[in-house]
């Protein structure tokens, strides 16, 4: 909250825009909506679970994160044009990384707000892929529907604003040509999301806690049943690997986040 005033710089703030409703791109829409009384828009898939506030149905659950409830005073439909910053911005359904994910664009800028959809280095992780759907199709349309804009910026869901988009799409092409080629390693990709997240908002975990918490959550259970493991063997092995590379530390009996 701190940030945010300090980037509001005196202005009030109107309006959250949600391009999907991850609980790490809505977990403040509550306190925000507190605090100021802005407008909170979503997409409109994500309506009805919002409105019966359906842990299932939004990630919280499968996923074993927390989002405190909060209610939307209107929907984004795709292709709908939005007025923001003194610009006009475009919706762009971006299914893939989330069904019902969208993307902004603005053509007088040349600038695309890409949510999840594409990062200076990849994608986030598929979502709907650990349900059993096909959802890779749907990354590559969304990828081809990036590449016919006229990008000169990109301000990504997760990391710095990049310019360089051809790069971007062609790293992201690959990585999804090896998920492709490779289910199982997109699989422990998720695995390895799953466990970070959940350990950054925490900071520090004791280390029984943290196995015992990410094995009890729905998505890694399925995905190690794909994988033909248990789900404490599968959340063991990614953290190991994870301290092996120094993403994690181990402090005593306790995992830190570096």
């Amino acid at each position: 909250m701190a940030l945010i005033e300090a980037a509001l710089a005196g202005n009030r703030l109107d309006r959250v825009v949600n391009t999907h409703l991850h609980s790490d791109h809505c977990g403040g829409n509550a306190a925000l909506v507190a605090h100021f009384g802005c407008e909170v828009l979503i997409p409109p898939g994500e309506a009805a679970a919002v409105a019966a506030w359906d842990t299932t149905a939004l990630s919280y659950e499968p996923t074993g994160q927390e989002c405190p409830r909060f209610a939307y005073t209107g929907l984004v439909q795709p292709s709908s044009v939005l007025r923001m910053g003194g610009m006009d911005w475009v919706a762009l359904a971006a299914p893939g990384h989330d069904p019902n994910s969208l993307i902004f664009y603005c053509e007088a800028q040349r600038c695309l707000i890409s949510a999840d959809a594409l990062w200076e280095n990849g994608f986030g992780v598929v979502f709907p892929e650990l349900d059993g759907m096909h959802a890779f199709d749907a990354v590559a349309a969304t990828l081809d529907l990036i590449d016919t804009l006229a990008i000169n910026l990109v301000l990504p869901g997760h990391g710095g604003a990049f310019g360089d988009v051809p790069g971007a799409l062609a790293r992201a092409r690959m990585r999804l040509n090896g998920f492709v080629q490779n289910p199982s390693k997109h699989r422990w990709h998720a695995v390895k999301v799953l466990c970070m997240f959940w350990l950054m908002t925490q900071n520090r975990a004791a280390c029984t806690q943290a196995v015992a918490h990410l094995a009890g959550t729905r998505y890694i259970q399925q995905v190690a049943a794909q994988l033909g493991g248990t789900a404490h063997a599968v959340v063991q092995h990614a953290l190991d690997e994870m301290v092996g590379k120094r993403q994690l530390l181990i402090d005593g009996a306790n995992y830190r986040v570096v």
